[in-house]
């Protein structure tokens, strides 16, 4: 059952002071610390387990954000944080940049068994955007083309070449040009594909399978394999984004193997650090990293200072070991069925909820306009005070009133993310279920707490 009742909204406690909060906000980031109070999630969390994150004013708050999809497994695996223990005592080479380092050779090896067969080179960064960024490289050293081809409405990160791969003009306002030769096509849209692919430019294809930011957008298996065969057709590389996809997240080690694609080359990130260390691949054919490393003295012509470090290494592989032996993949397949049949039973009968969709603990809710008349007023009278203050409201009466941690997908403002660790048990997505029920209730009832919270939101994004 849950814990508290459906019109508690707490407008003072997101105030409160947080150790560190004056110096963040006076040499990192201000302007994060003001957002935080704005939509009224800012917490001190003190200790973070599994699923559940632990704050000083000693409330419990389940993740259903994951850090993105950093978590798969959980806050703080403890067989994780041995593990890290375990290679630091060791006291071995960490980045000497002059040796072979013999763990790197141990995860590449594993992830070409886990990612497909025909991926038999990997190599390592610290970021997605990294991996990203070299997919390109590795893309035009291979083809001898410049351009590039992306899906619209993807998210890919927010270095130079990662932002020539995104529409959304938002993320690079103010920022200059990007990358020339980069062309966006609907996702989805075949013959769009097709037309430009025909012009034999471009050197990659770089999509996600699974939209994220765009609202947990789930192709056809249709789209997907036609893709891939038409790059082929073309002589274009077809890439997967795989960094919040990947790692069992899906279901599937790759949301590439529900689709049965063989890419060219796949990019991981996130999930890979368990938590800890930054760490992500770029996993691809032997041909193409071929293109690269062409000769001796080729052999350093790419490389990344952090990216065969031995704790991200070890990280990685550790994450890999609990990812199996506790069955995570198969655990998100059976809860993400769960959590998707239980919400759209709710949209059965709510006027707000549209529908829950993904793949696998990679979810999102779709909030849309309500029929009643009043509900309709209200709906659009805090919409038009900005896009984003419904879902904002949603999120905050989540984590006020039920002590769930979400967030919007992005720029998709009607859209809500349900992406748990994957170590969630039947209990935690009921639960979250339950809170969606009481939430819709909540906003279905114009007298509730729910909408008078969206003014004060409002009044303190003024004030601030």
């Amino acid at each position: 059952m849950l814990r508290r009742p459906e019109n508690t909204i707490d407008s003072t406690s997101d105030q409160s002071f947080i150790p560190g909060e004056e110096d963040y906000s006076k040499h990192v980031n201000p302007k994060w610390t003001k957002l935080l109070s704005i939509i009224g999630i800012k917490r001190q969390f003190t200790r973070c387990e599994g699923m559940n994150l632990h704050s000083s004013d000693g409330h419990t708050y389940r993740d259903f954000l994951s850090g993105y999809g950093v978590y798969n497994v959980g806050h703080n695996h403890p067989a994780l944080i041995r593990s890290l223990i375990e290679e630091l005592e060791h006291r071995g080479p960490t980045m000497l940049q002059s040796h072979i380092p013999e763990l790197a050779a141990t995860l590449a090896r594993k992830l070409t068994s886990l990612s497909g067969t025909h991926l038999t080179r990997t190599f390592f960064t610290s970021t997605g955007s990294e991996g990203v960024e070299s997919s390109i490289k590795f893309a035009r050293a291979y083809t001898k083309r410049d351009g590039v081809l992306f899906s619209e409405g993807g998210f890919h990160g927010l270095t130079y070449g990662a932002l020539s791969l995104m529409s959304n003009p938002w993320w690079k306002k103010g920022f200059g040009s990007t990358l020339p030769n980069t062309v966006g096509t609907p996702f989805g849209d075949l013959d769009a594909l097709e037309r430009q692919l025909k012009t034999e430019k471009f050197a990659a294809y770089i999509t996600e399978p699974v939209q994220g930011e765009s609202g947990i957008l789930v192709p056809t298996k249709e789209f997907l394999r036609e893709a891939q065969l038409l790059c082929q057709r073309y002589g274009t590389l077809f890439v997967l984004d795989e960094v919040q996809t990947g790692l069992y997240r899906t279901g599937k080690f790759l949301a590439a193997h529900h689709f049965d694609l063989e890419p060219d080359m796949v990019i991981l990130a996130k999930a890979m650090s368990g938590g800890f260390v930054p760490v992500g691949a770029l996993v691809m054919r032997k041909e193409i990293s071929d293109a690269v490393y062409s000769s001796v003295e080729k052999a350093f012509v790419h490389a990344s200072t952090f990216g065969e470090n031995s704790l991200g290494m070890r990280a990685a592989l550790t994450t890999l070991q609990i990812l199996e032996d506790e069955k995570l993949g198969e655990r998100a397949l059976v809860l993400g069925d769960r959590l998707r049949e239980g919400i759209n039973r709710i949209a059965e009968r709510s006027e707000f909820i549209e529908e829950c969709r993904g793949l696998g603990l990679m979810n999102g809710i779709e909030f849309t306009k309500p029929r009643s008349l009043s509900l309709k007023m209200l709906y659009a009278g805090f919409t038009t005070v900005h896009p984003g203050l419904l879902g904002q409201m949603i999120v905050k009466t989540l984590f006020e009133n039920h002590h769930i941690l979400t967030q919007m997908c992005g720029h998709t403002y009607n859209v809500v993310k349900a992406v748990p660790p994957l170590v969630a048990t039947e209990a935690d997505i009921d639960y979250f279920i339950e809170a969606v029920a009481s939430l819709v209730d909540t906003m279905e009832n114009t007298r509730a707490g729910f909408w008078s919270q969206g003014v004060k939101i409002g009044l303190r994004a003024v004030a601030g």
